[in-house]
Parts: C-alpha cells; structure tokens; sequence
C-alpha cells in the first residue's frame, strides 16, 4: 500500500499549509476501516469530522440491524465462550463488542458464530453482493471490515478462519479466507486510516464514481462540483491534498479520466419548510415530535418537527425549554427577530464540528490579500445581478445605467483595496436602485391611490425604513441573512468572521458576504413579487413616526413570497443543473469552504445569465 504523505503543502495560492495533528479517540471502529476503502473522502467526513446523513439506504441498514444488535447468546449458558472453551456445540453469539491494543481498533460483530474451537465472524450488509465471473464474492470495503473483524478476534485469542458477509437484499451469504496476504493488507489498510485521521488533509473526491449518486453525503461532499473546477482548463494550480494510495484494493477505486465536465445529478427535493411565526403573545410548546403553537389556553396549530427546517420567531413569542431541547437535538435552528423583522440571533444545536474548516476561516480572515481576492468577486458578482435584474425586469432600462453597472464590475475586479469596493459597490447601488422604480409594475386599480402608503421608490433607505417599498427590502434582507447564518452553521463555519465585511458585534459578517450577489436576485425578487402580483398591498403597511412597517397580515404575506423565491429553480452557470435557491445557499457555502481549505484555486460566486 502506498505511503500517506502529510507533509506541508502549498495551497493555490502559494500560502503553506502545515500538518493538522488532531486528537482523536482512543479505538478506530472497524466499520469505519471499511468506510476509508470504499471512499476515503467518506471516512474523512465521518469519523474525523463528525459529518453524517440519513439516506434511504442508511435507515434502512439501521432497520435490519435491529435483530443483531440486541446482545444475546444462544448454545451455551449466558456469556460469550472464552478462547479454548468453544467445543462441538454450535453457538451463535449477536452484537459481540472487542478491540485490538496493537492495531486500536474496535469491532462491533453483528453474529460471532462458534464450533469446533473456531470462531466466524457474520457481517450484515443492508445491498447485495459483487457478482463477477468467479462467482458471489464480498465487495472490497466489507472484505476488509470482515478481516479487521477477524484481526480483533485473533487477537483475543479466538482461532479465527475466514468470515461471512450476509447480504440482506439477496439473503445470501458470502464467505471471505482469512489469508496471510489479506490479514498484511487489512493492517496496512488500518494504519493508513489512522494516518490519514491523525494528520492527513482532506482526500479529493472521487472522479465519476458509480459511488457518488447513491452516498448519503453527496450533497456536502459535491464530488462532481469540486472535480470540475479543481480540473477546469485554465483553473490553475490546485492543491492535490490528502492523496490515499490504495493499491491493494484497486477495483475499489476504478474510475475513468479526470474530466471537467460534471455529471448532471440529481439532488434530492427537500419537503421540510420554514415555520414562522408572527402573531403576538403565542406560546409554543411540545407535545412528543409535535410542536404545539397556543394562544393561552387555546390550541392554534400543531407542526410536526420533522416536518420543518428551522423555526423563525417575529416578536413576542415564547418557546419553551423542552421545545428549543428537540428543536436542537433535531438540527432544527431557532431564528429570532423583532417584531418589525431586525435579525436578532440564532439558537442552533452543538452541530459546528468542523473546528479545522474554522481554523481556516479565521487564518484567512487575518491575510489581507485573501481578503480582497475574495471580496472582489463577491461585488463583481453583486453588481452584475444588479444589472441582469434591470435587464430583466425594468419597463425601459437606461443603457447609461447598464454602461456604467458593467463599468463598475470590471473596477470591482480591479479594485485595489477594500475601502475602494466599497466605493464601487455604493456606487453601484447608487445607479441600481435609481432605476429601481421601473421594475414596480402595478395595475391601475391597484388601489394604492387611497391609501396613505404609496409603492413608489425613489431610493434606498433604511433604520428606519421610511416608505414602503423599502420596509419590504429591510425584511427581504434579514430574511436572507438568516438563511445564509444557517447554511454557515451547517458547512460549520463562524457566520461572525468575514472577510469583505469586518467583524462587529453581533453581525454575522461571513453570512453577509456570502449574501452580497444573492441580495438582487433573492430579497428584491421576492420584493417585486409581493408588489406586482397584489400579495402585499398599501393596507398592509402601518406608520409609528418615521418608520413604516407591515403589519401581520403583510408580513404573512411577504414570508409567502420570499419562500415562493426560495423554492424557485436556478440553473447554475457552472454546473448547469437546476436546483432551489434554498439549496443554492448551502452549495455556495460548501463551495467557499472548498476554496478556503485549498482544494479549489477560486471561489464561483453564483451569477446569473
């Protein structure tokens, strides 16, 4: 097998990365040896980074190992016989737990088998298994699993021969010799995992694996996204890191040439929604999985909690403490905002486990020239949506307003520090939102002639907003920081250090840059909907002073509209598949992720055509 090299690398960007020593726990689980030959990147995700996912195939391996997981002994006595008392009489021993001092792993058996003085190790697989010319045989990660499992016996003393997988798809059994040669790669495989663990850098992803469609983690680890821009022509130089040279189990990675081209998967829908919640004084508690919203005493509705995404809380709403205990433990994220819409803060489960992904983060965040290098694409990103919105949607756009919006993204690719984006970019949205108003476009009989509150725009403002138009654009953007704050948890990094918008308290400043070239096409979007189609009327807003809000009904009714947004299909200019803008969020962050820790040479900010 070959060596594992953790030697220091140099990024894409010429910066040196040093080895990672990382703690770890004191045993490596034997299926976890089986995850570092199926795919390396797998185990990485999994075991050093505390990353996992349901899928379909994962609940239902969980289903059918329900039987061999309940402990218990059938042929002699109560316990488990010790090495030298296993005679004649069969045993079958389930849910058997041993480890190895030498080689520190620990395997859980799902059926120890027992007669004559030998013992077999019975694995169960939830697939079917490899069918070639010689016949059924084991595929190559259970093969190794079995081995490490027949390690850890011979290593308590047990006289341990071969193994047998039971693949409950077919309901076959299939036997795997114990050889010297597969025992030496086992060890050899063990040790590499260890390596690759202790100090390794993430593994590339596979290249066009039949592996990857079907893998609970496809979504975070995106194979094809990073393979096609770590390969693209004219990408240039990419750290290849972390690179697992598994030569005893070649037929574990056969793949075909490198090539930048993705494979057009197809993301999973996601049926969870956003629960808001807007009318005062409710009380929300919980009832099992169910979450139960109640006005005093009276019962208004009942979610159940695995059929939502995150909980958002507009003003004076009370969560109990059993409720936010499920809602973490779920995953489920707990936004707060006032009752006009400000974004307060976020209650989120202990689920940032990627400390290293953060080490980077605030690494990068202290290097001036990373700074720029990634603020520049973000206001060159957010200046040409601008000027594809106006291109879309104004009744008569300015070519005077176009020149200068492309004009001013070409400076901002240019620009040469970030006081200078910033000059660019309010400069863009100084020409953007003048032209703003042609993209209102409202029936005659609209109604807004009666009412004190009119939809007409002439310019951004803000804290408070003074018109209505703007009231809908404030809200717009603390619901899109909100999302953005989640999908930051959810990659695992700290949504309060950024790098084009400097740290301040309470301002999640990583959300915000990532929000910049999303802000045209999500929040003003959903703005114009709401406006155009009559979701939100002039009735719907309230005047206290100078500041104009919506009421409940209106914000009920923009919450409509932005999640209409949200759900609508994008198709990406790089990868050219359609997916949510929802789901575009966390792939953008994944995205980032991917370049802060060096494995793509830039970052793609999501424009569209």
């Amino acid at each position: 097998m070959g060596a594992l090299s953790v030697s220091p690398q140099s990024s894409p960007a010429g910066r040196v990365r040093k080895p990672v020593e990382r703690e770890l726990p004191d045993y490596l689980p034997a299926r976890m040896v089986n995850e570092f030959v199926y795919c390396p990147r797998l185990f990485f995700y999994e075991w050093v980074e505390g990353v996992f996912r349901e899928s379909v195939d994962t609940v239902e391996g969980q289903f059918q190992h329900k039987r061999v997981d309940a402990p218990g002994v059938r042929g002699k006595g109560a316990e488990m016989a010790k090495p030298g008392e296993i005679g004649e009489e069969r045993i079958e021993s389930r849910s058997v737990t041993l480890s190895s001092e030498p080689h520190k792993i620990i395997a859980k058996i799902d059926l120890l088998e027992g007669a004559d003085g030998v013992v077999t190790p019975v694995d169960y697989k939830h697939g079917r298994p490899r069918q070639t010319d010689a016949g059924l045989e084991l595929w190559p990660a259970d093969r190794v699993q079995l081995a490490a499992q027949g390690l850890v016996l011979r290593e308590s003393g047990y006289r341990c021969e071969e193994g047998v997988g039971y693949y409950a798809q077919t309901k076959q059994r299939v036997r795997v010799k114990f050889t010297d040669e597969l025992m030496t790669e086992t060890g050899a495989a063990i040790a590499q995992a260890w390596a690759l663990a202790r100090g390794g850098e993430m593994p590339p992803p596979l290249v066009d694996s039949p592996k990857c469609p079907r893998c609970s983690l496809v979504g975070i680890c995106l194979p094809d996204e990073t393979n096609s821009l770590r390969l693209a022509p004219g990408a240039g130089p990419v750290l290849v890191r972390g690179a697992v040279q598994l030569s005893l189990f070649p037929e574990a990675f056969e793949s075909p040439l490198p090539t930048p081209e993705p494979r057009l998967l197809v993301a999973p829908r996601d049926d969870l929604r956003p629960l808001y919640l807007n009318a005062q004084g409710l009380r929300v508690g919980k009832s099992g999985g169910v979450l139960q919203m109640r006005d005093k005493d009276d019962l208004k509705q009942e979610v159940r909690i695995g059929e939502i995404c995150q909980v958002n809380l507009m003003g004076n709403i009370q969560v109990s403490t059993q409720a936010i205990q499920a809602l973490c433990e779920a995953g489920k994220p707990v936004c707060y905002f006032s009752q006009g819409g400000w974004f307060y803060g976020i209650t989120t489960g202990l689920n940032q486990k990627n400390v290293f992904l953060r080490r980077a983060q605030f690494r990068l965040a202290e290097e001036d020239w990373f700074q720029l290098a990634l603020a520049r694409k973000l206001v060159a990103g957010k200046v040409r949506n601008q000027r594809t919105m106006l291109q879309r949607n104004h009744l008569e756009p300015s070519p005077q307003s176009l020149l200068s919006l492309k004009q001013m993204m070409e400076q901002a690719e240019r620009a040469g520090s970030l006081q200078q984006l910033l000059g660019i970019e309010g400069n863009a949205a100084r020409v953007y939102f003048g032209d703003f108003a042609g993209m209102i476009k409202l029936e005659q009989d609209s109604g807004q002639d009666a009412s004190p509150f009119r939809f007409d725009f002439s310019g951004r403002n803000r804290r408070p907003p003074r018109d209505a138009v703007n009231a809908l654009l404030s809200l717009g953007y603390s619901l899109l920081a909100k999302d953005l704050t989640i999908a930051c948890y959810a990659v695992g990094f700290d949504p309060y250090i950024g790098f084009y918008h400097q740290p301040r308290f309470g301002r999640p400043a990583l959300a915000l840059d990532l929000m910049e070239p999303f802000r045209a096409l999500i929040a003003d979007s959903a703005v114009l909907t709401a406006i155009n189609t009559g979701m939100v009327t002039p009735e719907d807003f309230v005047q206290a002073g100078p500041d104009v809000a919506l009421t409940p009904s209106g914000r009920k009714a923009f919450f409509r509209a932005y999640e209409l947004r949200m759900d609508a299909l994008a198709t990406h200019p790089i990868f050219e598949y359609r997916v949510s803008y929802r789901r575009l969020l966390e792939i953008q962050a994944r995205l980032l992720a991917r370049y802060l820790e060096g494995e793509i040479s830039e970052y793609p900010v999501f424009v569209t055509r």
